[in-house]
């Protein structure tokens, strides 16, 4: 079988048993969320104290 196949059956799978609402509702609020997160970040309103670009980014440890 080959990859395609695989994908084909998992949409059949999911035709026949669809996930429940509740379930749809969660997986997009994540993902709403991870939005609301990346947007704030990306206009510049995530506060400094929560970046990580001076812990981990170059020169680190370099003290």
């Amino acid at each position: 079988m080959g990859p395609g196949l695989n994908w084909f059956l998992r949409m059949v799978r999911w035709a026949r048993n669809p996930p429940s609402a509740d379930k749809v509702k969660l997986v997009f609020g994540i993902i709403a969320i991870c939005l609301v997160v990346a947007g704030i970040e990306y206009f510049g309103f995530w506060p400094d104290w929560a970046r990580t670009s001076g812990v981990f980014g170059p020169g680190a440890g370099s003290r």
